[in-house]
């Protein structure tokens, strides 16, 4: 077993309860590891037989671009995505944070962290 990680993935997105959120945006770091049996790769050395950090940043990606209102639902979609496209993957562990939340107060990020496995 082994883990791969892609930290404080950049992204421009369109999430929250107010009006205002989902038409100017906000600034967003996303998290990710992914648990999953890495042997094989780890002796042919072929991307074939690991988990692809590409594809991982691209489920990343699309799922960030459909709005929601919380946080909660991108990071589950984002789980549901990584389970559905990526057969090898056992768990995941996920974190979405907005950076300076319209909450009205100097609060540099919000976060959403959830864990799932197979």
């Amino acid at each position: 077993m082994g883990s791969i990680r892609l930290k404080n993935i950049k992204l421009y997105a369109f999430h929250g309860c107010l009006k205002e959120e989902g038409q100017i945006g906000s600034d967003y770091l996303v998290n990710l590891s992914v648990r999953a049996d890495l042997t094989k790769a780890s002796n042919t050395d072929s991307l074939h037989d690991t988990v692809d950090y590409v594809q991982l940043q691209k489920i990343v990606r699309d799922e960030m671009a459909v709005p929601s209102k919380l946080l909660e639902h991108v990071a589950k979609r984002i789980i549901d995505s990584i389970f559905l496209n990526i057969e090898t993957v056992n768990s995941v562990k996920i974190s979405v944070a907005k950076q300076n939340p319209p909450i009205g107060g100097d609060v540099a990020e919000v976060s959403v962290t959830l864990k799932a496995t197979r």
